[in-house]
């Protein structure tokens, strides 16, 4: 608890600061860059006083160059600040509408070109989907979590569809995202934060000739973030294992019938 009370403390400090020193530069050179930096600092230290530390898998796969859709798994009120500030480059947030009605927060949100989601209003829903394209067409990033609401036992949920419908219109590659480790630090329900690692694994980018239909796309980012979660709270743990080929050790002809076995059992294994 006192740890949780160090984070809250801190950012409850340093966000009049941004306010008042960021947000004007903000204003004056019409760019929100510096406000950004200045934001995802300030998270990232929250979260270390917090006690909690993050391992990253993946970033590697990134090009700094271009703009992704990152989809994430979602646990834990403490996912955001802890996954944000790895993404390379600015990004933006499909983010609930309840967080714009804080002080000073929203107003930072929206000029950090943040995007507001009304989760009960259908309509509302789709008009945040067209923000959030108009977003990422000036070239941002942007970052959605894709069940819409945090997992209690931390296996996925059932995914949203807005997200993909925003893939297919904006045609820019998709990262799946697996966050691992959360569900033990805050779980949903629980006001405390408790010291541990977490895991975040940034997949292989889904380019977008590679979509297919929406569906399709829905399930390569379901695969995908399921087969970095713990083996007990994935869907599939047995395909997931077969994900991968053997590696070519041995003798030549030793070596391709590991492969033909290999074939043989991921399709038995594909739905």
């Amino acid at each position: 608890m006192i740890r949780t009370l160090l984070m809250l403390t801190f950012w409850a400090i340093a966000l009049p600061f941004v306010f008042l020193f960021c947000f004007p530069w903000t204003l004056l050179t019409g760019s929100a860059d510096f406000m950004y930096r200045v934001f995802m600092w300030g998270t990232s230290r929250g979260v270390r006083l917090a006690g909690v530390r993050a391992s990253t898998v993946g970033l590697e796969r990134l090009d700094p160059a271009r703009s992704y859709i990152f989809m994430s798994n979602h646990v834990s009120n403490i996912d955001p600040p802890l996954m944000i500030p790895l993404i390379p480059r600015r990004t933006s947030i499909l983010i609930k509408q309840e967080l714009f009605k804080i002080p000073l927060l929203g107003r930072a949100m929206r000029a950090g070109a943040m995007v507001p989601v009304d989760r009960a209003n259908r309509d509302a829903g789709i008009a945040a989907v067209r923000a959030a394209c108009q977003v990422v067409r000036q070239g941002l990033n942007m970052t959605i979590y894709v069940e819409g609401h945090r997992s209690r036992d931390g296996k996925l949920m059932a995914f949203k569809k807005g997200p993909f419908y925003l893939a297919m219109e904006c045609k820019i590659p998709v990262v799946p995202v697996t966050i691992s480790g959360t569900h033990e630090v805050m779980p949903k329900g629980r006001f405390a934060i408790k010291p541990g690692k977490v895991e975040v694994i940034f997949h292989d980018p889904i380019e977008p000739q590679d979509f297919g239909s929406r569906d399709n796309l829905m399930e390569k980012v379901r695969r995908a973030i399921d087969s970095g979660l713990p083996p007990e709270l994935q869907e599939n743990p047995q395909q997931t294992t077969l994900a991968q080929p053997p590696r070519m050790t041995g003798h030549p002809e030793q070596s391709e019938a590991s492969m033909h076995s290999f074939r043989e059992a991921r399709e038995e294994n594909t739905p």
